[in-house]
């Protein structure tokens, strides 16, 4: 048995979760000097309520401690597992990856610890490639080597309704406001990029779809939302999606907390990525 281990940031919904048994160990989200853990004492519709009437509460993250990490992989052991994929948060955005190796030092199994090199729902394409690998009959280095490759092919797309918080980020590229309408923005390199404008949700979930569509052949898909804001792009992304030859599966998610502290309420996106999980998992004895 292989266990497979993320962290919050990922954004996994339920349905992913239970499809592939991964544990996710929560980041702290502290709101207003009150630490959270998130998916646990804090989700999605509790975080958002706290803009309510306009506010802009005071909001930071911080990794799980290695002490979280060790007491996950030594319930998985408990539970069967002989060795442990765990995939997380880039190294370069977050100290979780260090968390996790050094959990993983101690750990009662060898565990293959990722550094996704990525965040938000691209740890969580990571963890889905893996996944399916796993499935398939993978060896544990297969799965971690599926998901460390994953990151350079992983596309994005999205709107946000709070851009200084994006701004106060650093990540936000020069023009980024420019223009009227809605922009249609995109996490490339580093750096937040306009990618097309929209005059209203229809137009902008069809420039969202012609850019998911564009990415690829057999792409899996999550479309995601903050709050209820967002929940006309989850239709019109969905509508406009529906049918397409490029797309093998769409999924929904929240954008929770820790991901939601820099891009605030009324965003909505999607993640994507051309599926390699036949091609790199063997065909060997399933887990």
């Amino acid at each position: 048995m292989i266990g497979l281990v993320t962290d919050s940031n990922a954004q996994l919904p339920a349905e992913l979760v239970e499809r592939y048994g991964i544990e996710v160990v929560p980041l702290t989200v502290t709101v207003d000097g009150v630490d959270h853990l998130e998916g646990v004492d804090l989700d999605a519709d509790a975080f958002y309520a706290a803009f309510a009437g306009g506010r802009t509460p005071r909001v930071s993250t911080s990794q799980p401690s290695p002490g979280r990490f060790a007491a996950t992989y030594r319930r998985l052991a408990e539970a069967g597992a002989d060795e442990i994929v765990s995939i997380h948060i880039g190294s370069t955005v977050s100290g979780t990856v260090n968390s996790a190796r050094l959990a993983a030092g101690e750990g009662p199994v060898p565990v293959r610890v990722v550094d996704s090199g990525t965040a938000s729902f691209g740890v969580g394409c990571c963890a889905w490639e893996a996944g399916e690998a796993l499935r398939a009959g993978a060896a544990a280095d297969e799965a971690a080597a599926a998901a460390e490759a994953l990151a350079p092919r992983i596309g994005n797309v999205f709107v946000v309704g709070a851009l200084d918080l994006v701004r106060a980020g650093g990540r936000l590229a020069a023009g980024a406001e420019a223009g009227a309408g809605v922009p249609v923005l995109s996490l490339v390199d580093g750096a937040v990029q306009v990618v097309g404008t929209a005059a209203d949700v229809e137009e902008a979930s069809t420039v969202m779809a012609e850019r998911v569509r564009a990415h690829g052949a057999e792409l899996r898909v999550a479309i995601g939302i903050a709050d209820a804001a967002g929940a006309p792009f989850w239709q019109g992304l969905e509508a406009a999606l529906a049918g397409a030859p490029e797309v093998v599966e769409v999924v929904r998610y929240r954008v929770g907390p820790s991901v939601g502290a820099h891009t605030g309420p009324g965003t909505a996106g999607a993640f994507f990525y051309p599926s390699s999980a036949s091609s790199t998992a063997s065909s060997s004895t399933p887990r």
